[in-house]
């Protein structure tokens, strides 16, 4: 275990105590809690990220852990505030839904030998999607976070149906070929396989 792959671990063990902060009543300085937990986990995003490169410590582990981990966060805290009326509820579908699609993509790759790795739009909508639970959170203290949340949101839609779109096209592109490339190697072994058995028919 690296520092890279423990840092994403840490910001999985923090989705839980979030949680908890944010649907408990009564919880002294909710607010301040909920946001400091979620500016930690997303300070761990973009350290775990900078020293698997730093450290030269990129691994596979890492490459599915990560994506993992921030599908958990904002997933949960979404889900949590359709509970709470603060986000509508259709948004949350396109998000989450996109959610498990690329995660679903991303490991039928893996067991095709294939790794799709995380992309720049996957990236922007995951800083697009930190911006927007910050506002959102702040927004019962801050009017003009309420509006910052709902733009955000929004554009967090588009990011969402977009880098979909952009991690189906490299499925297609990579374990497609790879299978068709396999199917090939498989058929050209049968073929020589016959060949062998037809010469040996002949011999005898």
């Amino acid at each position: 275990m690296n520092v890279p792959n423990a840092l994403t671990l840490s910001r999985i063990f923090l989705v839980p105590l979030l949680l908890t902060v944010l649907l408990t009543k009564n919880v002294p300085y909710k607010i301040t809690i909920a946001v400091s937990i979620v500016l930690i986990a997303a300070a761990t995003d973009w350290f775990d990220g900078y020293l698997a490169r730093r450290l030269q410590q990129v691994s596979t582990l890492g490459m599915l852990l990560d994506p993992i981990a921030d599908k958990l966060l904002v997933s949960s805290v979404l889900i949590a505030m359709v509970e709470t009326h603060q986000v509508a509820a259709w948004m949350v579908v396109i998000i989450v839904g996109r959610e498990f699609a690329v995660t679903g993509l991303r490991a039928i790759a893996q067991a095709a030998g294939v790794t799709i790795a995380a992309s720049d739009l996957g990236k922007t909508k995951m800083t697009m999607q930190i911006i927007a639970l910050v506002a959102l959170l702040l927004s019962p203290k801050l009017v003009l976070a309420w509006w910052v949340g709902q733009i955000s949101l929004y554009l967090v839609v588009i990011f969402a149906l977009i880098s979909a779109w952009n991690y189906f096209w490299k499925f297609w592109q990579t374990v497609d070929v790879e299978v068709k490339q396999r199917k090939s190697r498989l058929s050209l072994l049968r073929s020589l396989r016959r060949q062998r058995l037809q010469k040996g028919h002949a011999i005898h």
